[in-house]
């Protein structure tokens, strides 16, 4: 429905005055209204005379009631929670935290912006446009005057990324104004936005298979998802149920037939996205070992920005989570009072309480996937602090929390995702083997070691010696409680692959910084797949990046290390292909590895991936047609993108590549190319696809417009839209490429 006409709620006069709280210090007044298009959140402050901001509804993810943010924690005593509440805003913006002036107006405001956000999730592919297109009409409508003169729509054409010739443009208004009158009004704009977007590209493809160039009869679509989209079963029912579900005209529809706007809004949604929809879904087996999974994991994951002077917070925990991420960490150091306190230690970074940590991953772990949460514990704390961590592991999350083995008798390999639903498991130093503890057998507290990993110790592996950087590992005694928590993921040193495979038992775990990682990898590719088919393997970023920069994700990947950590709050190409590679199955945080990475049997090496049993190469090519209303980077007055499209192959060594198109000269808006890319992919089951596009500039570094990953096995053949990401990974409507893929077999 239009989003006008959701007002049951009077959300028109959602107006309030409140304050804004950034600490038990900062807090301001601010006036918010919600504009008239129900979409836009306007707010300015007390002292700013005329100064004033605005965001979307549509940027906000979700509403907390209550003093449900550790800046509302902290001021709990001054102000009550029924007139507290705070709005979490999409990828990596901060929360806006507010106090009403009553438990009435912050009322208003929650179920009125969830209603709104509501209604925007359930919009239709079309309706979403008008809202875009009705948008773009009132920030042009100058003099809000409901009109708008040719001035004004020459300035919109500029807004929106549109280089158009003044003769082309007067064309276009003189065409759409039916009323003569010098004006476009809400309709004539509309009319003139669709001659203006035109897609010419989409109408090419439609008119190659209708045979009387206005519509694709039953037959026409059937030949087309035939011969383009490579459908091969059941598409009679397919094609019917195409234009049950797409096609506006009721006539169209009574004849069994699909007009160009049914078939472009096919192409535009998600049947007709990049992505196979079975596959967005849960469809892998998830019976199989843990090992057997890539599994999405956080580094330091209480960190929201760097890891010297960085802010810690339990946001941290419940950003990542909500991703869908399914192992997170914790470093645990011994703090005021009694109480465990979680940081990076030995730097300025801000400090968090442990029992706050594990309330929100209680009320978070299970909110976007049900399987299982690892905890990955760094623990720094005396065996006095340990066991009061121990003590809130217990209480906080009850059941929740794995304390023995699942049917309670001696495992003889790791249980499955499947097994553990609903689970966090500890990852951590345990005392003797979990054989010992269920037989009853107790071994010396004292002989129990801890200290995980200090990160600073690869500084070592890094070659930089620094002795003011570089500390020794600490030996610290294990609390027996603490060591009771850890079942399936028991923390130990890796010696070798030949040690590993004689002595280690299925439920231990260890530790790589990336560089020792890239070394094995070099060293042992083959055999380091063979270890993580046997058991669990984390990789951690370097101590030097104080930055909370990533490394390439896709390197641990290839050789089948399951809990490959990132840092969840930096935008960029590894999470990138962190967030594609985890896009499929459910967004459940689990993928199941291919088999020739699974079996025991089998031996392969990423090195040289043609030496397999069932090397299969396939060709990948992409025609990179057109672009649609790409997003402007340069806030400049005026400026326009000049777009480039670049396809990027992740993989095994051999399949690392990437290709450009040409640059296209001022449009943004529709920018046109039929330009094709070819690749060879040598190990299918392991690549991803990034498509970026970049605005180039010939003097400096390319700005970055948007981009969108997906695995490889995931792409659907023929013509197809890609919807765009931004760099932090929330997409940018109607932003998106069109493009036409084949993948053939290479004989």
């Amino acid at each position: 429905q239009d989003p006008q006409s959701v007002i049951n709620l009077n959300i028109h006069y959602l107006v309030m005055r409140g304050r804004k709280i950034k600490s038990r210090t900062w807090k301001k007044q601010r006036y918010f209204r919600l504009q008239e298009d129900c979409m836009t959140i306007w707010y300015k402050s007390k002292k700013a005379g005329n100064a004033h901001s605005t965001f979307s509804v549509g940027d906000v993810e979700a509403v907390r009631e209550g003093h449900q943010s550790e800046v509302l924690l902290s001021i709990a005593d001054e102000f009550p929670p029924d007139r507290c509440f705070t709005l979490v805003f999409r990828g990596r913006r901060g929360n806006l935290d507010l106090v009403a002036e009553s438990a009435g107006e912050a009322q208003s405001w929650i179920k009125g912006i969830r209603k709104l956000i509501d209604n925007l999730e359930n919009m239709g592919q079309r309706e979403k446009l008008d809202q875009w297109i009705c948008d773009w009409f009132k920030r042009a409508d100058k003099n809000r005057d409901g009109q708008m003169n040719f001035k004004e729509v020459r300035d919109l054409l500029k807004m929106m990324n549109v280089d158009m010739n003044e003769h082309h443009a007067l064309r276009l208004f003189t065409m759409a104004d039916k009323s003569q009158s010098g004006t476009l009004e809400d309709d004539e704009f509309v009319l003139f936005y669709k001659m203006l977007t035109q897609r010419e590209d989409v109408l090419r493809v439609f008119q190659e298979y209708s045979g009387d160039g206005q519509k694709l009869t039953l037959q026409d679509l059937k030949d087309f998802l035939r011969e383009e989209q490579l459908h091969e079963d059941g598409v009679q029912q397919y094609a019917l149920k195409l234009i049950e579900r797409y096609e506006p005209s009721d006539t169209a529809k009574m004849l069994q037939a699909m007009t160009f706007d049914g078939f472009l809004m096919y192409l535009s949604s998600s049947e007709g996205s990049i992505s196979n929809p079975t596959m967005v879904d849960l469809y892998q087996d998830m019976t199989r070992p843990l090992c057997h999974y890539f599994i999405s994991s956080s580094h330091n994951t209480y960190l929201l920005e760097d890891q010297i002077r960085g802010h810690s917070s339990v946001e941290g925990y419940i950003r990542a989570l909500k991703r869908g991420c399914r192992c997170v960490e914790v470093d645990c150091w011994d703090g005021p009072n009694g109480e465990p306190i979680v940081y990076h230690g030995h730097t300025f970074t801000s400090k968090i309480f442990f029992k706050d940590v594990v309330t929100v991953l209680g009320n978070y772990a299970f909110k976007a996937s049900q399987y299982p949460v690892i905890l990955s514990i760094e623990n720094h704390c005396s065996v006095e602090q340990q066991k009061v961590m121990a003590q809130h592991l217990t209480q906080i999350l009850g059941d929740k929390l794995l304390k023995s083995p699942l049917d309670g008798k001696i495992p003889i390999g790791l249980p499955s995702p499947e097994d553990l639903k609903g689970k966090i498991l500890l990852k951590g130093k345990k005392i003797g083997g979990l054989e010992n503890s269920m037989n009853g057998v107790v071994d010396d507290p004292l002989m129990g070691e801890v200290s995980d990993e200090e990160e600073t110790a690869e500084i070592d592996d890094d070659h930089h010696r620094n002795d003011s950087i570089r500390r020794r590992k600490s030996k610290q005694h294990l609390s027996k409680e603490l060591s009771d928590c850890v079942v399936y993921c028991k923390s130990v040193h890796f010696s070798s692959f030949k040690h590993s495979q004689i002595h280690s038992k299925f439920y231990e775990i260890s530790s790589f910084t990336e560089s020792k990682a890239r070394k094995h990898i070099r060293e042992a590719g083959a055999e380091f797949v063979l270890h993580n088919a046997r058991q669990l393997s984390r990789v951690y970023p370097s101590g030097l990046r104080t930055d909370s920069s990533n490394f390439n994700p896709q390197d641990m990947w290839n050789t089948g290390c399951q809990i490959v950590a990132l840092n969840f709050q930096t935008a960029g190409v590894e999470m990138d292909l962190n967030d594609g590679l985890f896009s499929q199955n459910g967004h459940c945080g689990y993928v199941l590895k291919p088999t020739f990475m699974r079996n025991t049997d089998e031996r392969f090496d990423p090195e040289n991936p043609q030496n397999r049993d069932g090397y299969k190469p396939l060709s990948l090519s992409v025609q990179v047609i057109s672009g649609q209303q790409l997003p402007k980077v340069n806030i400049k007055e005026g400026s326009i993108i000049d777009p480039l499209v670049r396809v990027e192959i992740h993989g095994v060594p051999l399949d690392q590549a990437k290709q450009e198109t040409r640059y296209i000269d001022n449009n943004g808006f529709n920018p046109v190319w039929y330009d094709t890319l070819q690749f060879t992919i040598h190990v299918p089951e392991l690549a991803l696809v990034r498509f970026v596009v970049e605005d180039y500039d010939k003097t400096s570094k390319n700005d970055f417009v948007g981009q969108f990953t997906l695995p490889f096995t995931c792409i659907q053949p023929g013509y197809r839209h890609i919807h765009l990401l931004s760099k932090d990974g929330t997409s940018i409507p109607p932003s998106s490429l069109f493009v036409h893929v084949r993948i053939t077999k290479l004989t």
